[in-house]
């Protein structure tokens, strides 16, 4: 079937293209233009025409996810919920993650902390969810058999394949590091962990077993680049770690997992016992302009009701402090572990309103889009609905200064958003949410609307009102077949699971083998996630190792 969508302003940043124009469309793949009459043509005069969404750093599957409607019943529940709002429509359930991210004009999601001890779950939900491709991150830095090999001093060549056979048998999109070593500090004791600190037991520092992952990735040829959340996530302080670890990866390529939660400088550097944190944005895009090897996600504080998800219990367990409501959940298990608190962002309070100013600050200061991609952290700083919103305030200075007026005071004291000029193009949106991180994932024929681009496409209003324009996309096409229009979904289709296409080393995964056997009394067959769990034989997508 020949497509063409005709006469939209068509914006992709990978070809130089911000012009009205067509984008023709045939077997679910973007073609040059054609004499042919089209099968079917989509009128987009008056509208922007970008390639699908690709959000990078979700968290929408997974044991924390679904403890967290275990927890919290009520805000799930809710019939005061907002349209929009995560906790609405038995909120964050597969097919409402599904629409909403297709409503706005995304076509993939990807869960950035998949354990491998839990990825059959993980994998299974995430082949729940309708309209979009999934993927998911392996996350490795706390495990004992990797940190036992490193302990025993094993080689690059037995982290390698141990790395390689993670991310094979869970079918992850790539690897994830989490506080290294972490979890295994917290056990020990330990309430705070820095990057050369050493870790009981394991004799090992965070610095060395990121340094180990780094190592692996590159060499296994893992498109996307070693995806890390530092140590001490949301303190003062915390962009020494965020400066410390970006060094510590001595040109091989790195991602940040949410920079937000790590632009916090200490307010009184003279007298830091005194407390307090004061936006250290301009420190960090700095930095990020010296280190061309790396990228990272926002993190973006949205305001409301929501709830943390993470892997980091050493930060979960500090956090509990703040639950709102007061009710938390932690696990300490073998490996990760981690938890779920609730957490409620305040308009008018000055710790969350610097939060929020931090993030835009973040985006506004990047000279390069493309490395600095819009996340919430979903649910962590906020729902992925909130991006139209954000998309707004980016685009729009007077639409920031209103918003600024109603927020707490300390936005002008301890950040330099308000004096910040600079408003987003059609363009740089379409870096920051499209070809920016279709290309940290390796993917491609995403991103972009060049020939040979799976036809991804979304369609939307021109309208000064930023917000409402990108919440309902006119039109989204999901390889060529229109799966949303006028903002709502008009056909259910099953997206893929994307996974990596890597080999598993033969002697690592009889020596795996082994070690679960002997540690859970369970083989590899218990851990990993096999063909036979999905009925449909399209559901899995591999994507190629670098050369």
């Amino acid at each position: 079937m020949l497509i063409r969508i005709q006469g939209g302003r068509v914006v992709d940043p990978t070809a130089g293209r911000d012009a009205v124009g067509d984008v023709w469309i045939e077997n679910g793949r973007v073609v040059a233009a054609s004499e042919r009459a089209p099968d079917q043509t989509i009128d987009a005069t008056g509208c922007v025409v970008m390639a699908g969404g690709v959000e990078v750093h979700s968290h929408i599957a997974g044991g924390n996810v679904v403890m967290s409607r275990l927890l919290l019943p009520e805000l799930y529940a809710s019939e005061a919920a907002p349209e929009g709002h995560p906790f609405a429509h038995a909120g964050g359930s597969a097919a409402w993650i599904g629409a909403n991210y297709a409503r706005m004009g995304y076509t993939i999601a990807v869960e950035p902390a998949m354990p491998p001890a839990n990825a059959l779950s993980t994998q299974l939900e995430l082949a729940d969810i309708p309209l979009l491709d999934r993927g998911a991150l392996t996350v490795m830095g706390n495990d004992d058999h990797l940190l036992q090999l490193l302990r025993q001093r094993e080689g690059k060549a037995a982290v390698r394949d141990l790395v390689a056979l993670a991310v094979a048998t869970s079918r992850g999109l790539g690897v994830k590091c989490i506080n290294a070593g972490g979890a295994s500090a917290f056990k020990d004791g330990m309430l705070k962990l820095s990057l050369d600190e050493e870790i009981p037991v394991y004799g090992l520092s965070t610095r060395k077993i990121m340094t180990a992952l780094l190592d692996a990735v590159e060499e296994i040829g893992v498109p996307h680049p070693l995806h890390v959340h530092c140590n001490n996530l949301g303190i003062p302080g915390a962009d020494e770690s965020f400066v410390d670890t970006l060094e510590a990866a001595e040109g091989r390529r790195i991602h940040f997992a949410h920079a937000q939660f790590y632009a916090y400088g200490v307010s009184d550097p003279e007298n830091p016992a005194t407390g307090g944190f004061r936006s250290a944005a301009e420190r960090i895009t700095e930095a990020m302009e010296k280190h061309p090897n790396a990228t990272f996600d926002v993190g973006q504080v949205a305001f409301g009701q929501t709830v943390t998800i993470s892997l980091d219990i050493l930060r979960q367990f500090a956090g509990r402090k703040g639950a709102n409501p007061k009710k938390w959940i932690l696990t300490a298990g073998d490996a990760e572990g981690g938890g779920v608190v609730p957490f409620l962002y305040k308009p008018r309070g000055a710790v969350s309103s610097l939060q929020w100013a931090i993030g835009l600050e973040l985006m506004l200061l990047s000279k390069e889009p493309e490395r600095t991609i819009l996340t919430t952290d979903h649910p962590n700083g906020g729902p992925f609905t909130d991006y139209p919103h954000i998309i707004h305030l980016l685009m729009d200075k007077e639409k920031r200064d209103r918003e600024i007026a109603g927020l707490h005071k300390v936005i002008g004291e301890r950040s330099g958003l308000c004096a910040i000029e600079r408003e987003y193009s059609f363009s740089e949106i379409a870096q920051l949410t499209r070809s920016g991180p279709a290309k940290l994932l390796g993917l491609t024929d995403r991103g972009h609307l060049r020939e040979g681009a799976r036809a991804d496409v979304a369609i939307y209003r021109d309208d000064r009102d930023r917000t409402a324009m990108f919440a309902r996309a006119k039109c989204v096409l999901k390889d060529g077949v229109t799966i949303v229009e006028d903002g709502e979904v008009v056909a259910w289709t099953s997206g893929r699971t994307l996974e990596l296409d890597v080999e598993s080393d033969k002697a690592m995964v009889a020596r795996s083998e082994t070690y679960l056997q002997d540690r859970f009394g369970a083989g590899l067959s218990s851990f990993a996630v096999p063909d036979e769990a999905f009925p449909k034989a399209d559901v899995f997508e591999e994507v190629a190792c670098l050369a």
